[in-house]
């Protein structure tokens, strides 16, 4: 779309000039309110008029991107869509397959970003700006175990390592899936990140007990029978079975770990 300038009265290209510099990015509407200092049903109307003339983009109700004067809204992305996460899943962090790869647990690229939100979740996968967001619900106590990083002028929450781990042991789908899992893993042991005391301290803290069994069993393989943290996942295991992947039929059972593999698992033989 093609931006009008010329339809535009002083006092708007006023308006809109201190708006695009003040606002940042993202622009929602209580912000633009208080920018323009007019009431947000007035800010609400300023937003969809400069969004119909291209100055912005409209990401959902009441939240929009600001466009560059060079681009055209039609097909315009955003550089970051990382920034995108406070406003739309607030509190929440970066997690899974995505908080691996920014800790290079991982040389998989995922185009989808995975993330842990204290909101209510009505869908699993959502979309905004052309962005697939795949929605993990956690309780706001759960939201530990993250660090801080800036893009552009936004703070985002990213699991730590560890964090990342234990979150894809309970939930392998957050890791895409148990090979990827046990990939990240084999990477988070090498690395200078494996803490033992962290990886308990946060599978205690979370509370579910297949964690403790997967991350046993996943350790043993990886790292034999003697080390330490395999001993000590043995004196947390649940009563019961469970999958080492819950999406996946399991029919192999492996009765120390009280673990339901696939028939057709397998973890490479080189161990760490």
């Amino acid at each position: 779309m093609t931006k009008n300038v010329n339809s535009k009265s002083s006092t708007t290209r006023r308006r809109l000039s201190k708006l695009l510099r003040e606002g940042g990015e993202l622009i929602t509407v209580e912000r633009a309110a208080e920018i323009l200092g007019m009431s947000d049903e007035g800010a609400a109307k300023s937003l969809a008029r400069w969004c119909d003339q291209g100055w912005l983009a409209r990401i959902k109700r009441g939240l929009y991107v600001a466009v560059p004067i060079e681009a055209d809204t039609t097909g315009y992305s955003l550089e970051d869509a990382w920034v995108m996460i406070p406003e739309l899943f607030e509190p929440a962090y970066v997690g899974g397959w995505s908080a691996a790869e920014h800790w290079d647990l991982t040389e998989q690229i995922f185009k989808d970003i995975c993330i842990f939100t204290a909101r209510p979740v009505s869908r699993r996968n959502q979309t905004y700006h052309d962005i697939l967001f795949v929605v993990c619900h956690t309780s706001p106590d759960n939201q530990f175990g993250t660090k801080p990083v800036w893009r552009n002028d936004k703070r985002i929450w990213v699991s730590d390592p560890s964090r990342t781990i234990i979150d894809m042991l309970s939930d392998p789908r957050s890791g895409g899936g148990i090979r990827h899992v046990v990939d990240c893993l084999r990477e988070y042991f090498k690395s200078d990140y494996f803490r033992e005391d962290l990886l308990i301290e946060y599978a205690l803290k979370l509370g579910n007990g297949a964690v403790f069994k997967r991350l046993g069993f996943l350790a043993s393989q990886l790292l034999g029978d003697t080390h330490p943290i395999v001993a000590i996942c043995k004196t947390h295991l649940s009563k019961g079975n469970s999958k080492l992947d819950p999406t996946q039929k399991a029919d192999k059972l492996v009765t120390k770990w009280r673990l339901l593999l696939p028939a057709n698992f397998q973890i490479e033989n080189d161990r760490i």
